[in-house]
C-alpha cells in the first residue's frame, strides 16, 4: 500500500472514521512535529504514535501524488484527479478494499470502542449529538367536533 492509502486505512480502522470524512481532510487538519502527528477530526484532536505516524510523516515530506502536475499547490491530503478536488470516497473505498471493507472494519473498530468508552462519549467524538434534551412534549390537544347541533 501507498502511504497515502495507509494514512486513510489508520483513520478507518483504527478510528472509526467514514471514508468520506476522510478524503475532505487538509493539511490545515493535521500538524507533524518532531515529537507527534496531530490530526483534527471533527472537534476531536487526536496525538498518533508510531507506528501510526509514519505513513502521515512520509505525506507531510512530499505531499504530492503522480496527478502533481494538474494542482501542485492543492492542500487536500487525499488529493484527486482534478485539479481543486479532493480524492472521490469511492475511489479511496476501491483502492483499500484490496485490503479490507472499509464499512466493516469501521463498524469492527466501533464495537470494540463501546467496550472501553461510554457510547455517549464515542457518539460526541465522532459527531453525533443526542436531540435536545430541552424538547418538551406537545401541549396541544386533539380537537373534536362539535356535534351538538346536529
Amino acid at each position: 500500500m501507498s502511504p497515502r492509502d495507509r494514512a486513510a486505512a489508520i483513520l478507518v480502522l483504527v478510528f472509526g472514521q467514514q471514508i468520506s470524512d476522510v478524503v475532505k481532510l487538509t493539511w490545515d487538519h493535521v500538524q507533524v512535529t518532531d515529537e507527534d502527528v496531530t490530526i483534527t477530526l471533527g472537534t476531536v484532536e487526536i496525538a498518533l504514535t508510531n507506528p501510526l505516524d509514519e505513513p502521515w510523516r512520509e505525506l507531510a515530506a512530499t505531499p504530492t501524488h503522480d496527478q502533481t502536475a494538474a494542482h501542485p499547490n492543492s492542500n487536500w491530503v487525499f488529493r484527486g484527479g482534478s485539479p481543486g478536488k479532493h480524492l472521490r470516497a469511492a475511489s479511496l473505498t476501491e483502492r483499500l478494499r484490496t485490503a479490507f471493507s472499509s464499512r466493516a472494519a469501521r463498524l469492527g473498530t466501533l464495537h470494540e470502542l463501546t467496550k472501553v468508552a461510554p457510547v455517549a462519549i464515542i457518539a460526541d467524538a465522532l459527531g453525533y449529538s443526542p436531540p435536545p434534551s430541552n424538547a418538551t412534549p406537545s401541549t396541544h390537544q386533539p380537537t373534536t367536533p362539535n356535534t351538538s347541533s346536529l
